[in-house]
């Protein structure tokens, strides 16, 4: 089933998302929900908050991407209560264009470390802990700060922040145009 993504302005977009259990309710079927939402969105990653759960959960679909990047054939990953423990400060940061489902029509660059140690339980609940690098490091950064109720808007100057002010306004007042299901603020 395809989720609405909520839209900037959502209060669950800004709140701290918990780690969860195997029990917890629904999730053989949220999973597979999330990536035909992530596919019918034409996104690479999808972090649960951006469909309303506070939960540690993001799903990554890097197989989108495989005719420019071999590497990533076929991956095709859910994450449950991921976590960034360590960050190789050693290894080089890029800049690089980032946009969002949450905020449509906004994109601004972005600057983050190229290799991450992550940890997290796949869809048996086993336990990873791995250095990623490369794109897969910042698609992760990026998902994963939904997971800590951060967006990559954060991550840009202040001034950029205020040339992109209008556009932010307009999210906050349904005004946007895109080819997925929302679920805009409602004032």
């Amino acid at each position: 089933m395809i989720l609405p993504i909520y839209i900037y302005g959502q209060p669950v977009l800004r709140k701290e998302s918990e780690d969860i259990t195997p029990d917890y309710p629904g999730l053989a079927e949220l999973i597979p929900n999330m990536f035909e939402t992530l596919t019918a969105s034409d996104g690479v990653g999808l972090a649960a908050p951006q469909i309303g759960k506070n939960i540690r959960l993001a799903v990554i679909d890097l197989d989108v991407i495989s005719d420019d990047l071999p590497e990533y054939k076929d991956f095709r990953r859910a994450y449950i209560n991921p976590h960034i423990v360590e960050i190789d400060e050693t290894s080089p940061t890029e800049t690089m264009e980032e946009g969002c489902l949450s905020l449509p029509g906004i994109h601004e660059n972005v600057t983050r470390y190229t290799r991450i140690r992550v940890q997290y339980q796949d869809e048996q609940f086993q336990q990873h802990d791995e250095w990623v690098e490369g794109f897969l490091a910042r698609v992760m950064q990026h998902e994963f700060d939904h997971l800590d109720a951060k967006m990559f808007i954060d991550h840009i100057s202040p001034l950029r922040k205020q040339l992109i002010k209008g556009k932010l306004k307009s999210l906050l007042q349904g005004r946007y145009r895109c080819s997925y299901r929302t679920k805009p603020v409602r004032k």
